[in-house]
């Protein structure tokens, strides 16, 4: 991709570029790139063909600046069927977030019939008009094809989206580190409301059957609850062969507006 990436590399340090800033602070990070460069350091230091990332859990319990960052793995069991991976996110020295990913060997589906979802029923993106509103794509963070619903309508939402910058300078997004990028927007898609987006995410469960065979991602909403400042959203994730998984999020009320992202670069 062409567009500035979110980080660079310097050894083993990753340094923020500014497009890698947040809504809430605009000297602090994005939490989609928060998760995106835990997925890429696991997968790039544990990942192996014959294993699918079956579950991505990131909790983000410090809000990290755009000091530089390290990441540290740890394989906590290497068996032939099962892998767990845990790592840290270092911004400035600091732990800033967690994450703990579980990598399951492909074999075959058992015999049998199991009840599940219908898939979702819409159009192909390149048969939806892109939607110019750069405060849905954070100034240029994403690129999206609405295709039921917008941020915050009271009803059903679905879009597509898809990613305009790579995580890393050097390094195309693979599969798994494409919509581990992604998975982050599950938060505002689901928990905002028509006074806005009140909600800032403390993490995020991703779960793959599948890694995603294109480059765009279905988001359909498909629950949020809330009790005393405290609250749950969830998506059905999609590419446009189908299915692939879910993106789960816990969130806070946040009583500090969201600032508006500089512009792209």
């Amino acid at each position: 991709m062409t567009n500035q990436p979110f980080f660079t590399r310097d050894r083993d340090a990753f340094i923020p570029t500014p497009v890698a800033s947040g809504p809430w602070d605009p000297n602090s990070l994005h939490g989609r790139v928060i998760i995106g460069l835990l997925a890429f350091a696991i997968e790039q230091r544990h990942g192996a063909d014959d294993f699918v990332p079956a579950r991505l859990t990131v909790d983000m319990f410090r809000l990290p600046t755009l000091a530089p960052i390290e990441v540290t793995t740890k394989l906590i069991r290497d068996g032939l069927r099962i892998k767990v991976v845990e790592a840290d996110f270092y911004s400035g020295g600091v732990n800033m977030a967690r994450a703990s990913c579980q990598l399951l060997r492909k074999t075959q589906n058992p015999q049998g019939r199991v009840w599940s979802p219908p898939n979702w029923d819409v159009p192909a993106p390149v048969d939806i008009a892109a939607l110019e509103d750069p405060r849905l794509g954070m100034n240029g963070k994403w690129t999206v094809r609405p295709i039921v619903g917008a941020m915050g309508t009271l009803g059903p939402r679905r879009l597509w989206m898809r990613e305009v910058r790579d995580l890393v300078e050097n390094a195309p997004l693979t599969p798994f580190v494409r919509v581990a990028v992604a998975a982050d927007f599950a938060s505002p898609f689901a928990n905002a409301g028509d006074q806005g987006l009140g909600y800032i995410n403390s993490d995020v469960t991703l779960y793959l059957h599948r890694l995603p065979l294109q480059e765009w991602i279905g988001f359909e909403v498909v629950n949020h609850h809330a009790t005393d400042g405290v609250a749950i959203g969830e998506c059905f994730l999609y590419d446009q062969q189908g299915p692939i998984g879910t993106s789960t999020v816990a969130a806070l009320a946040q009583r500090k507006p969201m600032v508006q992202p500089a512009p792209p670069r």
